[in-house]
């Protein structure tokens, strides 16, 4: 694997050389899998010490659940949520913290608060003003493929072809990204597993990660699978929280198959799988 680096607000990061592992932090009541557990800056504050103790190279902080049927909370709600939690962070962590946001307010004031990565879930379909505040901070720029929105991804019609729509939306977020001014060094992709995508979809997009890096050979590629609820149906119905094998499996998938960078609720185990998966795809 060739090192290369993601520009960030304030430091390159490396990738390419190892797999970068992002950790979740969510502090909202309402998430998927961990609503309501570290809603508090304190309680938020805390696990992210322990993710970055157990391996963890990037904190994802969210202060508004994309959990499918969800609706978008206040803005000033969600800074009320996210911003004591980077500047509690920012002050105690080396690693750098992104801000989960499609809201270009919530993510100037986060990068004002601490925050060097912008991690859009909508690609800048919901707002392509975010893209000006990536450029003004100089921050590293997360655009995502997703469908419709969080309240309605699991009712619209399934993608006739869901590689050939990824490929169209990630190059479409790219090209108002570029228009905004955010340079290429500070972009980075993510086919959105989930999001308006069914359980064989996600599959295939997991399978053919090594096409999407060859696409877009010069950015980094972000995978996040964890916990999801393709995992469930696959799994005979489990819960969230009894989903970590299966996240695993498709965690070290995506590494086998081209993936940079992997976002994780399970930073330890993750990490070991992860490490167990490099070893041997460097004796390959």
């Amino acid at each position: 694997m060739t090192a290369r680096e993601w520009k960030l607000a304030r430091r390159s990061l490396p990738y390419g050389e190892r797999t970068v592992l992002m950790g979740v932090l969510n502090v909202t009541p309402d998430s998927f899998s961990d609503g309501g557990k570290f809603f508090t800056p304190d309680h938020a504050v805390a696990h992210a010490e322990q993710m970055i103790a157990e391996g963890a190279d990037i904190i994802d902080i969210g202060g508004e659940s994309t959990r499918p049927g969800s609706d978008f909370v206040s803005e000033d709600e969600e800074l009320r949520r996210v911003i004591p939690v980077i500047e509690k962070l920012a002050a105690i962590s080396p690693i750098p913290i992104s801000i989960d946001t499609t809201k270009p307010s919530v993510a100037r004031a986060a990068c004002e608060a601490g925050a060097e990565i912008i991690n859009d879930i909508s690609g800048l379909r919901f707002d392509p003003a975010l893209a000006a505040v990536a450029k003004s901070t100089q921050a590293g720029l997360l655009l995502m493929h997703s469908r419709g929105t969080p309240k309605d991804m699991q009712q619209i019609p399934f993608a006739k072809d869901v590689f050939a729509d990824v490929l169209e939306g990630l190059r479409h977020s790219i090209s108002i990204a570029e228009q905004f001014g955010v340079a290429r060094e500070n972009i980075a992709i993510d086919p959105g597993i989930g999001f308006g995508k069914s359980v064989e979809q996600n599959l295939e997009i997991i399978r053919r990660l090594r096409e999407l890096s060859h696409e877009f050979a010069d950015l980094p590629i972000v995978i996040g699978t964890s916990r999801k609820s393709f995992l469930g149906k696959l799994l005979n119905g489990a819960p969230a929280d009894e989903r970590l094998y299966g996240t695993i499996a498709t965690e070290v998938v995506s590494v086998l198959n081209g993936a940079h960078i992997v976002r994780v609720h399970d930073v330890k185990a993750a990490v070991e799988a992860v490490k167990v998966a490099e070893a041997i795809m460097a004796k390959v």
